[in-house]
């Protein structure tokens, strides 16, 4: 999928009228100016690469296994993204780090998307059929909801921007997130009815329907729960629904740890959306961050989270083996974690530069044909983004919490399970019960893909896990005031006051 989609950024500059010397040339040939771009349907399809290359940035892609170590899953030695100031409760508003990041980035995102559907709008070519119209914005729209999905969930109330903004109106006050997420689904909404309704994998690397869907349900089953953590069952009711209609589309990839790599990422059929990247020159330091860095480096309580291959936690089962953790444990542990080196087999062997903090790493997302990694190794694996795993999960969640654990709860548990040969729940749990099991599993089949900072967040129980987490590493502390981050300082002062600090950190 990713040889049909060439994501080159493209510098769309806005043009300033003021007082200039007479060899100016106000179209330059090195620049893209709106006034000569946008004239062919070549252009938009440039254009349509950049937008999607707004996602190519660390904290939506590559760096996902750094937004763990918000969490109790680890330990973020160098303090990328500002992690260790989060965990450690050290997090105002000129922290920097993700905290500046997610917030710039989004933007950036948000207006190539606005200005491609101003221009959009206003082509008159007829190399653009009303359908292939319908595609573009689709696609673009999923990625704003995607970019304002990240802003609702992490600031709440943010700038709503859906038109191109110029000198005089840049300057742009928060709107209630209510409205933010009315925007999101919005967007969803009229990808779902407009995008290509083949599977991702069999749609070249563009967004689809089923994209839309499956990002639909994260973003409503992170609302559902609102700022109580009782969830919303009219809300659920559609995430359930969503999720079915998933289910009968895809598969599950028959191996876990093909979702990740490179060489089985195309045509992979659990995949239903992910950032593109593509040798020699749209590359990522997956290998380099995870593979020889350590950057994140998994807790020992993430490691004890996996069971034993009889279903039972791991320090309760009899099949506990100290001396070896990795015997007798859930097949997922290996594939997500390694333990002082990498080991792919007889001479893919890899012992990182850096440190090991808590003694492992993620192995998760390196690819065993780049062996060895080195300080700037560079590799073209995909960072997927959604996939049916996550949707089975959502599907479970959602169910369990309208009618309990019903039958198609424990189907969906158990097929999940079986894909690494792990026994199924027994009967008779509780909708209490159920829930706890769900969430488990999120924490082991999501590792290190970014989506435990927003489960415990919409959950509610973030304070309660992270300040019980012990560590000789770091002293964890979440306050109340941390289920919202602050906006960058740096945003508030360019507004001149019309941007408003989230309460709890004026």
């Amino acid at each position: 999928m990713k040889n049909r989609i060439i994501l080159t950024i493209i510098l769309i500059t806005s043009l300033f009228l003021g007082a200039c010397k007479k060899a100016l040339d106000l179209n330059p040939n090195d620049q893209i100016a709106t006034s000569t771009f946008y004239k062919t349907k070549a252009d938009f399809d440039a254009a349509l690469a950049a937008v999607y290359a707004s996602l190519q940035t660390e904290e939506f892609s590559y760096g996902m296994g750094f937004r763990d170590g918000f969490t109790d899953n680890g330990y973020n030695q160098f303090n990328s993204g500002a992690a260790k100031d989060f965990v450690q409760g050290n997090f105002n508003p000129t922290t920097g780090g993700y905290e500046t990041a997610i917030y710039n980035d989004s933007y950036v995102g948000i207006t190539r998307v606005n200005l491609f559907l101003q221009n959009l709008g206003n082509y008159k070519g007829s190399d653009i059929s009303d359908s292939q119209r319908k595609i573009y914005e689709g696609e673009v729209r999923f990625i704003r909801a995607f970019l304002y999905f990240q802003l609702y969930s992490i600031y709440g109330d943010v700038p709503l921007v859906t038109q191109p903004l110029d000198l005089s109106n840049q300057k742009q006050p928060k709107v209630p997130a209510a409205q933010v997420l009315a925007q999101i689904t919005a967007d969803l909404d009229y990808g779902i009815a407009n995008l290509s309704t083949n599977a991702y994998y069999a749609n070249g690397g563009h967004a689809a329907a089923s994209s839309a869907k499956a990002l639909k349900a994260r973003v409503l089953l992170f609302a559902a729960f609102g700022s109580t953590g009782t969830p919303d069952a009219t809300m659920l009711t559609q995430v359930r629904d969503l999720c079915l209609d998933l289910m009968g589309q895809y598969k599950l990839s028959t191996n876990f740890e093909d979702i990740f790599r490179d060489a089985t990422q195309k045509n992979n059929t659990e995949i239903m959306f992910s950032v593109n990247f593509l040798a020699p020159n749209n590359t990522a330091p997956w290998d380099m961050y995870y593979g020889d860095w350590d950057a994140c480096a998994p807790m020992q309580n993430m490691v004890d989270a996996y069971e034993c291959t009889d279903g039972q936690p791991y320090g309760t089962s009899p099949l506990t083996d100290t001396k070896n953790q990795f015997k007798n444990r859930d097949p997922r542990l290996a594939k997500t974690v390694y333990a002082d080196s990498v080991y792919f087999g007889p001479g893919k062997v890899h012992h990182p530069s850096n440190l090991r903090p808590t003694g492992y790493g993620i192995i998760k997302f390196l690819e065993p044909n780049n062996i060895p990694y080195g300080f700037s190794t560079l590799s073209q694996q995909d960072a997927v983004i959604l996939r049916l795993g996550e949707v089975m999960l959502m599907y479970a969640e959602a169910q369990n919490e309208i009618a309990g654990p019903d039958a198609t709860v424990y189907k969906a548990m158990a097929d999940l399970r079986a894909r690494v040969n792990m026994p199924a729940y027994p009967a008779g749990y509780t909708k209490d019960q159920m829930r706890e099991r769900i969430r488990h599993e999120r924490r082991v089949e999501l590792a290190f893909e970014g989506l435990r900072h927003y489960d415990l967040l919409r959950w509610h129980i973030a304070g309660p896990v992270l300040n019980a987490v012990v560590s000789s590493l770091i002293n964890y502390h979440f306050e109340d005031k941390f289920y919202h981050w602050p906006l960058p300082q740096t945003e508030i002062d360019k507004s001149g006051g019309v941007l408003i600090q989230n309460p709890d950190y004026k």
